[in-house]
Order: C-alpha cells, then sequence, then structure tokens
C-alpha cells in the first residue's frame, strides 16, 4: 500500500545559499533509484572550517531532516546552468546505513556526465516534507519521483539571485 505523503513548499526566510564540492555517495541515486543525485560534502571534523564548509555543517545541524526545493549550478561544470532541484537533507531511513546525514541534491536536468568533484551551489528556498521510511523500494522511488515533479511545479520560472550567488555561464 503506496504512503499518503503531504507536500507544501514552507519558504525559508532567507534562503540558504551553500557551495560545496559533489563527492561520491553509496551509488544508489543512479544505479538503484533511477535518479542521479549530487552529494555535497559535509565536514564533519570539530575545529575549524570554510566559511562555505561552515555554512554547510550548519545547515545540517540545525534544519530539519526531509525534502528541500532548491536552485542548483554546477558552477565549474561544462553545464553551469541553474536548475531546479529536489533535496534531500537526512539519514536515508530507508536503506538505515548511515552514521552522518547527507546533503543529496537530485538536480531536476540530464547532464551529459558525472560531475564529481565539481563545485556545487545549492539556493535551498524552502522545505517540502519530512523524512520517512518507506515500506517499499518501489513506495521511495514513487515518493522521489512525486517530490521531484511537486519542485518542478512549485519553484517557478527562475531563481530570485539578487545577491549574485550563482556563477555566470562560461
Amino acid at each position: 500500500m503506496a504512503q499518503q505523503l503531504t507536500r507544501a513548499l514552507r519558504r525559508l526566510t532567507p534562503p540558504e545559499a551553500l557551495t560545496g564540492a559533489v563527492v561520491h555517495g553509496f551509488g544508489r541515486g543512479s544505479a538503484q533509484l533511477g535518479f542521479p543525485t549530487a552529494n555535497l560534502e559535509i565536514d564533519w571534523t570539530d575545529g575549524a572550517k570554510t566559511p562555505a564548509a561552515q555554512k554547510i555543517r550548519n545547515f545540517v545541524d540545525t534544519h530539519d531532516t526531509g525534502i528541500y526545493a532548491a536552485w542548483a549550478q554546477v558552477a565549474d561544470g561544462p553545464d553551469s546552468g541553474v536548475y531546479k532541484a529536489a533535496v534531500s537533507v537526512g539519514w536515508n531511513p530507508h536503506f538505515g546505513d548511515l552514521e552522518r546525514k547527507t546533503v543529496e541534491a537530485w538536480l531536476l536536468h540530464d547532464f551529459a556526465a558525472d560531475f564529481y568533484g565539481r563545485t556545487l551551489r545549492l539556493l535551498v528556498v524552502g522545505y517540502v516534507r519530512p523524512e520517512l521510511k518507506f515500506d517499499s523500494l518501489d513506495g521511495l522511488v514513487a515518493a522521489i519521483r512525486a517530490d521531484g515533479d511537486f519542485c518542478e511545479q512549485e519553484l517557478g520560472d527562475a531563481p530570485k539571485d539578487d545577491d549574485g550567488f550563482f556563477v555566470a555561464p562560461a
């Protein structure tokens, strides 16, 4: 039986601007689920961090786990357009094998190649729903697809980037 999910865009004021490297995750996004995701590097060490790394850590430590709507850019990639994204922040409870939270962005765009090691910019504009454990892999896949559809619709036509967060395409 499919789980009923309520989605609503709860705007973050101001939006959270996160910048970090794309790192390898478990490889489940594309291979197992059919949704290629970009895992944002999180510095879990104690002590001094770069301002960008500290901002990611603060976001993960202070925001609810769940799905977020965002605008995303692979700033130093061959395709540096700004695209809509559904972002998962949390523990991936369906799999239950994480020691630390992750930030995984599903950019709602088809890229020609992967972008591990590239710089990902995320402008997280709103919270969509809490993180959940699903009864089946099919249920999880259906929820992810619906999350993407919801973010696609709710984000509208173009990001508001008054602060120049996104870099101009090369």
